[in-house]
C-alpha cells in the first residue's frame, strides 16, 4: 500500500487524488525525533487486526470470508518489514524481520518480536479503563498507538537504525488490495493445502486475490522453515503486488486508483508526520520497481516458554543492516558517477505513445517484463494483462502509427505489425505469442523466472520467483 501511494504520487495523477488518500488515511503520532541523515526508515507492519484503520469491528461474515479464525481478542503483528530508502533516492531493500524473532521488548520482557505492539496495547487499554476512560474508540486509539510506539523501539534496538515513518495495513487491506489491482501473480514449487490458513493451491504460476492470497501471506504450518518460509512467501507477494501496481497499469486505469484509495482509507495507518508528497518526489526508485526483499540473519529455532522461537543475535542483525545499507551507498554512488549508456535508437517521439502489452504466451509475467522495456524506451506505460493463449506475437496500431509500431517490433524481435480499427490513436497495442523470445530483450529487462533462486538469493521487483 505504500508503494502505490508513492507511485500514485510519482505518476501525478494530480494532486486531486492525492489529497483525497491523505485526506482519508488514519494516522498515529509514534516517530521520536532523532539525527537526520538524509536517509528513510519505514517501518511497514502487517496486523491481524479484526478491526479497520479506525478501530471499527469487522462484520462477522466478513472474517469469516478472511478465513480469520476465532477472534481472540489478541492483535498480532504478521509481517515486520524495514524499508531502507537512501538519501537523495536511490534502489531500497527491505529487511524481513521473522515475527517470531525472539528478542526484547523495552517494557516488557523477552518474547517473540510480535507481542510487542500486542502486549502493549493490551495493558495499556487496562491502565486507561483503569484510570476511568469509557470512550472505546480513545483507549483503542491510545493503546494501539503505544503498542506502535514499543513495536518500532523493539525494531530501533534489534536493527540499529532509527525508524523515521511508520505504516499499517491490516486484514482487510491485504484482502482488498488484491482485489483492486486484479489479482497478483505468484508461483509455487509444490501444490498446497493447508487448512488452518486456508491456503490451498496447485503449483505453478497462477493469479490470486482475495482471501486466497490472505491464506498465501498468512500460512506457516507445512512449509519447511516455519516462519522463516512465511517470510520468503511475504516478500514474493509484495514484489509481485509492487510489480503489478507499477507495471500493471493499475496508475493509467481510474477504476483500480480509486479502489487503491478506499483501500487506503480503510485499511492504511500512516505516522502523522509523514509528508508522503515530499517523500515520494525523492524516491522514484521505488515507483521504478528498483527494490530488493532481504531476510535478517538468524541462529536457528528453538522452543522455550514462549513457543517456538527464531533466534537472532541483534550484533549479527546490527552488522547485516549496516553493511547492506552501505553497499547499496556505494552501488549508487558509482551508478551516478559512470557514464550514462546510450539511449536506446527508437527513431520516433516515444513519449506521444502509450504501449498496451497483452500476454499471449506461455510465459508467466512476460507482458509485466515487456512493458518495463518500453518505459525504458520513453514509451508511456498502458494497460498490462493477459490474453487468451495466441501463437504469434504482433504489435497493433491504427491510423498512422505505423512507424510507431515498427519501431515497437524492432525492440522485441522484429515482429509483424498489424493495422487494427479497435487500437485507440496514440496507442500501441503489443500481443505476445507463444512465439515469443524472451532472448531478444537486453540484460536490464529480464524475463520474469519461473524457476526457484537459490535460498541466499533476494527476492526484488524484477520478477516472481517460484517458492514454497
Amino acid at each position: 500500500m505504500v508503494a502505490s501511494v508513492l507511485v500514485l504520487v510519482l505518476t501525478g495523477t494530480a494532486w486531486g487524488l492525492y489529497r483525497d488518500i491523505t485526506s482519508g488515511i488514519t494516522t498515529t503520532d509514534v516517530i521520536a525525533s532523532g539525527n537526520d541523515d538524509g536517509a528513510d526508515n519505514i517501518l511497514l507492519v502487517g496486523v491481524d487486526s479484526r478491526t479497520d484503520a479506525q478501530g471499527n469491528p469487522l462484520p462477522p461474515e466478513l472474517q469469516r470470508l478472511l478465513n480469520s479464525g476465532p477472534d481472540s481478542g489478541v492483535l498480532n503483528s504478521d509481517t515486520i518489514i524495514l524499508l531502507h530508502v537512501p538519501q537523495g533516492g536511490g534502489a531500497a531493500v527491505a529487511f524481513s524481520l521473522p515475527r517470531d524473532s525472539y528478542v526484547d521488548i523495552p517494557g516488557y520482557r523477552q518474547d517473540k518480536i510480535n507481542a510487542a505492539y500486542p502486549a502493549t496495547k493490551a495493558t495499556t487499554a487496562e491502565q486507561l479503563v483503569a484510570d476511568g476512560v469509557r470512550d472505546r474508540q480513545r483507549v483503542e486509539a491510545e493503546s494501539a498507538q503505544a503498542g506502535r510506539s514499543t513495536l518500532i523501539r523493539t525494531v530501533e534496538n534489534l536493527t540499529g537504525q532509527h525508524i523515521d515513518h511508520y505504516a499499517e495495513i491490516n486484514l482487510l487491506g491485504f484482502y482488498n488490495l488484491t482485489t483492486a489491482i486484479g489479482g497478483v501473480d505468484v508461483c509455487l514449487r509444490a501444490p498446497v493445502d493447508e487448512p488452518l490458513s486456508g491456503a490451498r493451491f496447485p503449483a505453478g504460476p497462477q493469479t490470486i486475490s482475495g482471501a486466497d492470497a490472505l491464506a498465501f501471506v498468512r500460512q506457516r504450518h507445512g512449509l519447511p522453515e516455519g516462519d522463516l518460509s512465511r517470510i520468503r512467501r511475504q516478500q514474493a507477494f509484495l514484489a509481485a503486488v509492487a510489480d503489478k501496481i507499477l507495471s500493471g497499469g493499475t496508475m493509467t486505469d481510474p477504476g483500480k486508483l480509486r479502489a487503491l484509495i478506499d483501500v487506503a482509507q480503510k485499511s492504511l495507518v500512516i505516522d502523522s508526520g509523514w509528508d508522503i508528497l515530499a517523500f515520494a518526489q525523492q524516491a522514484s526508485d521505488i515507483a521504478a520497481g528498483n527494490m530488493e526483499f532481504l531476510t535478517i540473519p538468524t541462529r536457528g529455532l528453538e522452543t522455550n516458554t514462549r513457543g517456538d522461537v527464531v533466534l537472532v543475535d541483534p550484533g549479527d542483525v546490527r552488522t547485516f543492516v549496516s553493511q547492506r545499507i552501505e553497499e547499496q551507498q556505494r552501488n549508487a554512488e558509482a551508478a551516478r558517477e559512470a557514464p550514462p549508456p546510450p539511449p536506446p535508437q527508437v527513431d520516433v517521439i516515444a513519449s506521444r505513445y502509450v504501449v498496451d502489452v497483452r500476454n499471449g504466451s506461455a510465459l508467466p509475467g512476460m507482458a509485466a517484463t515487456v512493458a518495463r522495456r518500453m518505459r525504458d524506451l520513453d514509451f508511456s506505460a498502458g494497460t498490462v494483462d493477459n490474453t487468451d493463449p495466441t501463437p504469434t506475437s504482433t504489435v497493433h496500431y491504427t491510423g498512422s502509427d505505423a512507424k510507431a509500431a515498427r519501431a515497437v517490433a524492432t525492440q522485441l524481435g522484429d515482429l509483424p505489425v498489424e493495422s487494427h480499427d479497435e487500437v485507440t490513436p496514440g496507442h500501441l497495442l503489443v500481443v505476445l505469442g507463444g512465439d515469443f523470445n524472451p532472448a531478444v530483450l537486453p540484460a536490464d529487462a529480464p524475463a520474469r523466472p519461473t524457476a526457484t533462486p537459490a535460498p541466499s538469493a533476494p527476492i526484488t521487483a524484477a520478477g516472481v520467483p517460484c517458492i514454497d
